[in-house]
């Protein structure tokens, strides 16, 4: 892998994870952040205050949180909301009524369901192609384009864009690139070092960590961004609660050592997969006959732990999936358990059958989230499953 730890201030990643952001409290010497739950502040005196006024606009624990996450990212600032599709709206709502959009056709079913059934009622327009063809990106630019938005890899299919040559374009025609970095954590991507102008992340997901909080972030790599981002933040309100901040700053404490338990499971269990009898077809970049296998190895440090592959058969897929035990058949990702799901009725059933069938999501694809378990009982599980179809 070619992809080099980020360097800021002579500190690594791991060590920007635990301390950025989350130093020892000035009042206490509380070495874990504390939680500050109130909703408004006292005043000293008519506009006299010490940084904070009302909740909405300010919060103690969600300034720590946006510190460390923009760190992590590599950005210059950060702002989190209740959610990764608030966090997706909120980058929606810095433009205007007639801009236009071009989102990549593969996208995490919420997106597009977002995007298509509440944002084009507000003047939005939005056209979808595959981002890994750069022809077909540039042919869908228009004189009011403002955004690409992105995820790479994709949900489910795990189809990668070449980052570095799409930012370059897209800058070209003076339009931004937007990255839902969500699947690989920044630890094993950082699209802003390839040029991207904003990334996202459903925090809810590797940065949380442990399936127990709701969370979305989007880190600005320009001052006016933040701006008005915060804007958004006080006027719209979506934002996240200082609970959920204090587990998403816990659980990234660990994020390094986390992602790398993902990153070598996921590969065991990916090549599993590939040798199985009962799988017809597995997506991983991490596999050498995966079509952008060589772009995962140079613009990604680890392959993470997100896997598609196909059963055959809605039928199959019922089987396989009415017989795991370790892994838990559930929506969502990244968390230390292994989850397991089915997209056409779970993560992409609101974009229909033939949305699906476009973009070559079947109903035999199962997705799985590949945990921190011992390995051999994750692999013991699938292995007892699939002898199911």
């Amino acid at each position: 892998m070619t992809a080099k730890p980020p360097d800021s201030n002579k500190q690594g990643f791991a060590t920007r994870a635990i301390h950025t952001g989350q130093e020892p409290d000035p009042l206490t010497g509380a070495v874990s952040a504390p939680i500050y739950p109130t909703s408004t502040y006292a005043q000293e005196e008519i506009g006299k205050n010490k940084g904070y006024e009302y909740a909405r606009v300010t919060n103690p624990t969600r300034d720590r949180l946006e510190t460390n996450l923009a760190a992590l990212e590599g950005g210059t600032a950060s702002r989190v909301f209740g959610s990764g599709m608030a966090a997706i709206n909120a980058v929606a709502s810095m433009l205007k009524a007639g801009d236009h959009i071009v989102a990549g056709h593969n996208l995490y079913g919420g997106t597009p369901r977002l995007f298509n059934q509440v944002l084009v009622n507000f003047g939005l327009t939005f056209t979808y192609v595959d981002t890994s063809d750069l022809k077909k990106v540039e042919s869908a630019f228009q004189k009011n384009t403002r955004l690409v938005f992105l995820e790479t890899p994709t949900n489910p299919l795990m189809e990668l864009c070449d980052l570095r040559a799409l930012t370059e374009l897209s800058h070209r025609h003076g339009v931004e690139v937007v990255v839902d970095n969500t699947f690989m954590s920044p630890y094993f991507q950082r699209p802003i070092e390839f040029g991207a102008d904003m990334v996202v992340h459903s925090t809810t997901k590797f940065l949380n960590g442990h399936s127990d909080g709701l969370g979305g972030v989007v880190v600005c790599t320009k001052p006016e961004q933040a701006e008005k981002l915060a804007f958004l933040q006080k006027c719209a309100g979506a934002i996240l609660s200082p609970f959920e901040c204090w587990l998403i700053l816990r659980g990234v404490k660990t994020l390094a050592v986390r992602m790398e338990q993902h990153d070598r499971s996921g590969r065991k269990v990916a090549d599993y997969l590939s040798k199985h009898k009962k799988v017809q077809k597995v997506f991983y970049p991490g596999l050498p006959d995966h079509p952008q296998h060589e772009l995962a190895k140079r613009q990604m440090s680890g392959f993470g732990s997100m896997i598609a592959f196909e059963t055959g058969s809605l039928a199959n897929a019922n089987k396989m999936l009415r017989k795991v035990r370790v892994c838990c058949l559930a929506e969502s990702l990244g968390g230390v358990e292994t989850l397991i799901s089915h997209p056409a009725t779970m993560t992409h059933a609101g974009i229909g059958e033939e949305g699906r069938r476009k973009i070559g999501i079947t109903d035999g694809m199962v997705r799985i989230s590949v945990g921190i378990e011992d390995v051999d009982d994750i692999l013991a599980d699938l292995d007892q499953a699939l002898a199911a179809i």
